[in-house]
Parts: structure tokens; C-alpha cells; sequence
């Protein structure tokens, strides 16, 4: 091995990991058990170390088919429910990604071993920079994150080819389905505040959009100027 490789190895996520016999399982018995299929999703999530993007206090549940908390009131998916959202963006090596909601970091890891480029829009400065970090320490490269009002989307890197939404939305913010690129995709919760299903939308090459429903799940309000309010 060349000194070059022989040091990115050493400073790749998986190095002096000792939490990759979870990993698997939580690969082999949580999702694909469970229906996913996508290979890059089940490689992705199958390197991606869940436990760096989790409070030290809850890194023994991080493999766990649970959601977690994290700071400022918001939480990170059980994994399943991400393995779900990023396979049904049937995305490309050559995508480029729009996420709404850094939160810890860990769906825009899982997306940047996916696609090409991963922007991240975090309304909470605090978990914005703490994802900066984990991204810096992981050598995640290819993911950019500013702190905004996610549901106005990032126009100025738009169109995108796929947008993920991880918090719940009265409707489909019309600023995300703007910045779809045709043949675009978007997934996202809509509902109450308490209850939502996940819709995901195509744009059609000629601009128009079709829906469908895929299963009820509940997440965080997504709060801003075509969301919720703070109340």
C-alpha cells in the first residue's frame, strides 16, 4: 500500500472502529429484513459510524432500531426510517442533494458516500457546527451546510436532483419544489404536528409534479416561513 493510501486508511470513518459487528447487524437485521434493497443505501449505512452522531450518553443505543434525541429539542431517526427516505430518492453517483434539517450530521453522511455533492440547511447554529465537526473528524468532504430557514431551500446551489426533508410539514413548501431539477425528487413528512405520512414527489422532465403517499411516520415540526411557526 502506497503512504498516500495507507493514510487516508488510517483516517477513514471505519478506522479503529470498534462498533462494526453492530453495524452489520443493524444493516442485515434492521433494514434489509425490513425491505431495503438499495446496495449503496445498505453499504452506505453499513460504513456510516452511527454512534459518533449521537450524545456520549446514548452512543450503547446508537445500532438500536430507535430514534435518538440530540440537542435543541430535535432527534435523529431510527435507522430504518433513514435507510427508507434515502432509498426512495433512487438516487445517482452523479446527484446532487438538497437536505432540510442537518440535525446530528448522520442522513448527510449516509447521503455523501451516495452522491456527488450534499447541501444541508440547519435552522439551529449549535447542531449546524456540531455536524460541521463530525464531518471535519470523518472526512465527509463533499457535504456543505449554512444555517437558514430551511423551508426556503438554498436557491442559489438549486436545482437539485433529489431534497430530502427531515421534519414535518403543514405542505410541500413551495420554495423546495422550485429548486427541483426535472426528473427531480423530494421526500418529505406532512401532516399535524403530531402525525404525518411521507410523501415523496416527482418533477416530470416537462416541470410537472406527481405525488404519492408511502407510510405514516412522525418527526419534529419543520418550522419557518412555509412551515411551522415557533409557537
Amino acid at each position: 500500500m502506497s503512504d498516500k493510501k495507507k493514510k487516508a486508511a488510517e483516517h477513514s470513518p471505519e478506522a479503529s472502529d470498534d462498533r462494526r459487528l453492530e453495524r452489520q447487524n443493524m444493516v442485515k437485521y434492521q433494514l434489509a429484513a425490513e425491505g431495503i434493497y438499495d446496495q449503496a443505501v445498505l453499504k452506505s449505512m453499513g460504513k456510516v459510524p452511527r454512534h459518533r452522531f449521537v450524545l456520549e450518553e446514548m452512543q450503547s443505543l446508537a445500532y438500536e432500531a430507535v430514534p435518538l434525541p440530540i440537542t435543541n429539542g430535535q432527534t435523529i431517526s431510527q435507522p430504518i426510517v433513514v435507510a427508507m427516505m434515502t432509498q426512495a430518492l433512487e438516487l445517482k453517483k452523479e446527484d446532487k442533494v438538497l437536505e432540510i434539517g442537518t440535525g446530528s450530521g448522520y442522513a448527510a453522511a449516509v447521503l455523501s458516500l451516495i452522491v456527488q455533492k450534499v447541501y444541508s440547511v440547519e435552522r439551529f447554529a449549535e447542531l449546524a457546527k456540531t455536524a460541521q465537526v463530525r464531518f471535519r473528524e470523518l472526512h465527509y468532504d463533499n457535504i456543505e451546510v449554512k444555517v437558514a430557514d430551511g423551508t426556503l431551500g438554498w436557491p442559489e446551489k438549486a436545482p437539485f436532483d433529489a431534497i430530502v426533508v427531515t421534519a414535518a410539514a403543514p405542505k410541500v413548501p413551495e420554495s423546495l419544489l422550485a429548486q427541483l431539477a426535472p426528473g427531480g425528487r423530494l421526500i418529505i413528512p406532512v401532516g399535524t404536528r403530531w402525525s404525518q405520512e411521507l410523501i415523496l414527489v416527482r418533477r416530470g422532465q416537462e416541470g410537472g409534479f406527481t405525488s404519492e403517499t408511502l407510510e405514516p411516520v412522525r418527526f419534529v415540526p419543520l418550522v419557518g416561513a412555509e412551515g411551522w411557526s415557533e409557537e
